[in-house]
Order: C-alpha cells, then structure tokens, then sequence
C-alpha cells in the first residue's frame, strides 16, 4: 500500500471482504503486530458492515500516518444512513436496533487505540479508527 489513501465502497455485504483487506494490507505496511492487525481488521469488519446493513451503504477510507515506530493507520467510515439517535447508548454492549447481539460498536471501540463516532441524521455516520503498529 502506498503512503496515500486507500477507499473502498460499502455497498454490498461482499465489500467488507474488500474493506478487511485494505485495513490488513494497511497494518503490514506499517509492521503492525499479528495481534494489532487482527484486532484493526476486526473493528474495520464490524463497522464496514454496519455502513452496510444500517448505513444504506457509504466508503471507508485508509491512511497511513506519522513516521518510524509512530506509524499508525486510521480508517474513516462514512455511511448515508439515518444516523444514530442515541450514540451513547448505542456503544453499550447488548444494543441493538436490529437483529444483532449488540456488540459492533462496543466491541470495534474496544479493539482499536482511538475510536470517535459521529452522527445526525442529516449526515450519517462517521466512524473513525486509528490503530498504532505495536
């Protein structure tokens, strides 16, 4: 992967196998650890579905920052989807306003170094994800 953006398009539920790949090929690039890039790439899983599924589709996009041992990667989903009427009590483990058992979120925040939500109803979602190599 290149030092610059990689997006992929959320539209299909086959597109979070794309997003998985460039959250991984992003990790290697950057020498992350086996465990940090399981970790990225199962955060970036469960928000790139969540784009899909709830989010009326959106894109998710790849950078890499900073230099040396600080390297890091940061993803940022966007959806064109309803937006998420309770954040807060949407990041709680158990919730879920469809069929799931309500652990995406929590889970994807627990899973990453830096996790940030925003959403209205307007906009969508934004969710971004950073993870540092080590």
């Amino acid at each position: 992967m290149a030092e610059s953006d990689l997006t992929v398009t959320l539209s299909r539920p086959s597109d979070v196998a794309f997003a998985r790949q460039a959250a991984m090929q992003a990790m290697t690039s950057i020498g992350a650890s086996a465990i940090k890039k399981t970790k990225f790439v199962t955060a970036v899983s469960e928000i790139a579905r969540n784009a899909i599924v709830y989010g009326h589709g959106g894109r998710i996009s790849f950078e890499i920052v900073g230099n040396g041992s600080q390297r890091r990667v940061v993803a940022e989903c966007t959806d064109r989807g309803p937006g998420i009427a309770d954040v807060n009590q949407a990041l709680k483990d158990g919730f879920s306003t469809g069929k799931g058992l309500g652990l995406g979120l929590s889970g994807a925040r627990r899973l990453v170094d830096r996790f940030k939500i925003t959403s209205s109803s307007d906009t969508g979602t934004t969710v971004i994800l950073e993870c540092a190599c080590r």
